[in-house]
């Protein structure tokens, strides 16, 4: 039986259209509508301590300097401490001022403070991309 599948451009290849890939869709589609597409990065590698990692989303400003992390989870799937943490990893090496962690239904919104700490946001950030 064929899976259900679907194309991306930016990738330029079908890929399975798993829960998880479903919400990174809707997710990259929302983003797409705040900034130029040109600055969006899909499974964007990560080296986290010597280990490959691979973030879901980064949103880049024009200077291309991370801007937004996001992490995409399958619906259904709790966003958790460790999903947190996850992003933080991650966020230790890009440096984005903004962390998404995502579902599909449950959206935590982040602000990296100049102090290191995270801040919780009530709504999305307007993405200001600059030079």
């Amino acid at each position: 039986m064929q899976k259900n599948r679907v194309f991306d451009r930016a990738r330029r290849k079908h890929l399975v259209l798993t829960p998880e890939e479903g919400v990174r869709r809707r997710i990259l589609a929302f983003l797409a509508s705040r900034v130029d597409e040109k600055l969006i990065a899909q499974e964007y590698p990560v080296d986290v301590n010597g280990q490959p990692q691979r973030a879901d989303i980064v949103v880049f400003d024009t200077a291309a300097r991370p801007l937004m992390l996001v992490e995409c989870k399958a619906p259904g799937v709790k966003i958790t401490r460790a999903t947190l943490a996850q992003a933080h990893r991650y966020n230790s090496v890009l440096g984005a001022r903004y962390v998404m962690l995502t579902n599909g239904t449950d959206h935590f919104l982040y602000e990296l403070a100049p102090d290191g700490n995270y801040l919780t946001l009530g709504e999305f950030p307007e993405l200001r991309v600059k030079n």
